[in-house]
C-alpha cells in the first residue's frame, strides 16, 4: 500500500466514524484525482453539495451520476484498493 493509499484509507475511516473535520483536514493534503474524488465525498457527507460537485469536477467524475454516500464510499474503496 502506498503512502497516498494509507492516507486516503484513513480518511475513509474518519468518514465512517462521522469524524468529518478530521476527514476533511486529512483529504486536503493531496491533490490527486483520487483525493479530489474523496474530498467530494466528504462534502456529500457534510451536506455541502455545491463544494462536492466542485471536487467531483476536479476528479473528472460525473457528480450527477453518483450513488448514495454509502455507494460512493464503497466505489471509492474498491478503486483505492482494487486487489483487496
Amino acid at each position: 500500500m502506498t503512502e497516498l493509499q494509507r492516507v486516503l484509507a484513513q480518511v475513509l475511516e474518519h468518514l465512517r466514524a462521522n469524524r468529518w473535520t478530521e476527514a476533511h483536514n486529512l483529504v486536503q493534503t493531496d491533490n490527486s484525482p483520487l483525493s479530489n474524488w474523496l474530498h467530494g465525498i466528504v462534502h456529500i457527507q457534510e451536506g455541502d453539495l455545491e463544494d462536492a460537485q466542485y471536487w467531483y469536477d476536479q476528479a473528472h467524475r460525473n457528480f450527477r451520476s453518483r450513488g448514495t454516500l454509502a455507494e460512493e464510499m464503497e466505489r471509492f474503496e474498491a478503486e483505492l484498493l482494487p486487489n483487496q
